[in-house]
């Protein structure tokens, strides 16, 4: 509690400058870095979504081949029940991750066909975790070379 008659004046100090009751540039910046922090930490998920303890098979043709930050994705047509096509959305590691392991974003192409073991969704829906380990053309050649950290093929 304040005592009668007494003002409450913020101050806070800024290189140079005195900015009685102003949040100063500084003070602004750092503030903005340290709240859009959290946000970003409490954005991401966990890898819970994904039945690591059931990996299964899949063999199909990449539609497409998202080599992004935060997660890469592979977009992958597999022959699912009476031969129907069945898109699966497949999510990977970071860029950053996928380029100390030798991939770039031209390692795989539209039309490529692989045998990859990925960790599905627990809900069932097409989908599920890939890893560059669990990745191969379907002639059985890696995507990359480990001794070269080039293009397999």
């Amino acid at each position: 509690m304040k005592p009668p008659g007494s003002r409450i004046i913020a101050l806070f100090w800024c290189p140079g400058v005195l900015c009685p009751g102003v949040l100063c540039p500084g003070v602004l910046l750092a503030s903005t870095v340290f709240l859009s922090l959290g946000s970003t930490a409490g954005a991401h998920h966990s890898f819970a979504i994904f039945d690591q303890t059931h990996p299964i098979e899949l063999i199909g043709t990449v539609e497409e081949f998202r080599f992004l930050n935060p997660h890469s994705f592979i977009v992958f047509q597999v022959k699912g029940e009476n031969a129907r096509p069945v898109v699966w959305q497949l999510e990977g590691q970071s860029a950053n991750s996928l380029r100390w392991s030798g991939w770039s974003a031209k390692s795989l192409k539209l039309g490529d066909q692989l045998r990859m073991s990925v960790d599905p969704l627990r809900s069932g829906a097409p989908g599920g975790a890939w890893s560059p380990s669990k990745v191969r053309f379907l002639d059985g050649s890696p995507v990359v070379s480990a001794a070269e950290g080039s293009l397999g093929r």
